[in-house]
């Protein structure tokens, strides 16, 4: 059990999509925040490589509501070695026009939570208060190295200090798997072992089980 208290922010924006993974097609968001999303947005403020996120909960504080959009989407990613090649040589390149299919994608609108997490050092003597403080002064001055999003990096969220007269959503509801983290266990680095957990929002709040560092 955790006695220090975790940091707290305040994000928005007009549009989120946190997709399920059962979909294969097309983009079909949950009715909340994941876990991983909260981490990367985190990481998005403040990133070490002497310690980790562990996100404790998500608090829901806007209505949920649905935003239907169709758009067309390329199919292909392109490498940063073939676009030297085109380069060099003069020839190929790549058209946009000739690659794109239509895609649907069920986002959310209009959303805010506020995320409390965890800094957690990945040597055990170091102490996790400084983590903190830089934290919620990145927070306090607006600063971040990459601008934070909310599932789709072309939904950018705003972020801030909440005030604390902040309330979730007055709604209990189960959302199902949901991905909780990607483990690598330290005798095999190259693997890559997903945990999923039954989610549920309760009283407008997603609390997550504990996991070690994220």
């Amino acid at each position: 059990m955790r006695y220090d208290e975790p940091v707290e922010v305040k994000v928005r924006g007009g549009l989120a999509c946190f997709t399920r993974p059962e979909m294969k097609v097309e983009r079909v968001s949950y009715p909340v925040m994941t876990p991983t999303a909260a981490l990367g947005l985190l990481a998005n403020i403040l990133w070490k490589p002497e310690f980790a996120w562990q996100v404790h909960e998500i608090a829901v504080l806007a209505p949920i509501h649905y935003q239907s959009i169709a758009r067309n989407e390329v199919k292909n990613l392109i490498t940063y070695s073939k676009a030297q090649g085109w380069s060099r040589t003069g020839k190929g390149g790549y058209s946009a026009e000739d690659d794109h299919t239509p895609r649907h994608t069920l986002a959310l609108r209009d959303v805010e939570y506020i995320i409390r997490a965890f800094p957690v050092p990945h040597d055990p003597d170091q102490d996790e208060a400084k983590y903190r403080d830089q934290f919620r002064r990145r927070v306090r001055n607006g600063q971040c190295y990459g601008m934070p999003y909310l599932g789709c990096r072309e939904f950018v969220a705003e972020f801030e200090e909440p005030t604390g007269q902040e309330r979730p959503i007055d709604q209990t509801f189960a959302v199902g798997q949901m991905l909780l983290s990607i483990d690598t266990p330290p005798e095999q680095p190259e693997r890559r072992i997903p945990r999923f957990f039954q989610a549920e929002v309760t009283s407008g709040v997603l609390r997550l089980p504990v996991a070690g560092a994220a």
